[in-house]
């Protein structure tokens, strides 16, 4: 499992707070926590700071680089903000996100060849939303050969069929998880990704159902998520759900996640 670290995302209350005040020690000891539980890459966000944000972003970049030498994933929706991000971002740079919706897709690809970034590929064009699990699809499977046509190897692509709350409709969650299955038969060699807390939101014991539907989507062939890397619990739900779905031939990383002493408490 590929896992991209959420924590370092200006939208939450600490990190705002941390970037206002430019407290680099709290920015560094998340940064090199997510790295050291297993972040393969470190989302940086400032999108919260509409007015600078770009000057925000590259103090997170410097303040992080200072410490840590982690791949970044640089998450923002604005052309700048990519453009300063990814500039900064070193060896194997991540684009958080891209989508079919004509503007945002031909504004950002330039920076995306540019740097050869691997890419969250958000399963959204200009129609907008929709519950329609055949058009999610749809969207998916043609962002995902206009992305391969301009360039962007498959491995490259990580397809995020933009996870939703199964609080607010309650085939949100199998229709997620029949468009990872329909990609990974589809796309073979293409990643698949999502914003897995999505899908518990407006629930109680969220991390429950986290855990539970992280299980679910890597029997259907998710192989990367949008996670906190520091939660014990979720990072040992994906060890065993890897190797009960075989990926993890003779089981060598969760013997090694036991040894560890990563499993702890787990029983």
């Amino acid at each position: 499992m590929l896992i991209i670290g959420e924590l370092l995302n200006s939208t939450r209350k600490q990190i705002r707070t941390a970037v206002e005040d430019r407290d680099a020690a709290y920015i560094q000891d998340l940064a090199r926590r997510q790295a050291a539980a297993g972040a393969n890459w470190i989302d940086v966000n400032a999108g919260a700071f509409a007015a600078d944000e770009v000057e925000k972003l590259r103090w997170m970049i410097a303040t992080i680089r200072e410490v840590c030498d982690a791949p970044l994933a640089i998450d923002s929706p604005r052309a700048a903000a990519v453009e300063a991000g990814l500039a900064m971002a070193g060896p194997d740079p991540f684009l958080n996100s891209i989508t079919a919706e004509r503007d945002r897709y031909r504004t950002l690809i330039p920076f995306l060849l540019k740097h050869r970034a691997r890419v969250v590929a958000l399963s959204l064009d200009d129609a907008g939303m929709t519950d329609d699990m055949d058009k999610v699809f749809a969207v998916a499977d043609g962002l995902i050969k206009r992305l391969e046509d301009d360039g962007v190897p498959p491995d490259h692509i990580f397809v995020d069929p933009l996870i939703r709350p199964v609080s607010t409709n309650g085939e949100y969650g199998m229709g997620a998880l029949g468009v990872i299955e329909r990609i990974t038969t589809s796309h073979p060699t293409v990643h698949k990704t999502c914003g897995l807390s999505n899908v518990s939101y407006g629930l109680p014991k969220r991390k429950l159902v986290n855990q539970v539907f992280v299980a679910m989507a890597i029997a259907r062939g998710l192989d990367s998520a949008i996670i906190d890397p520091l939660d014990p619990r979720m990072m040992a739900t994906i060890l065993a759900a890897e190797a009960l779905a075989g990926k993890d031939q003779f089981c060598v990383n969760y013997i090694s996640a036991e040894r560890d002493g990563r499993l702890e408490g787990m029983g």
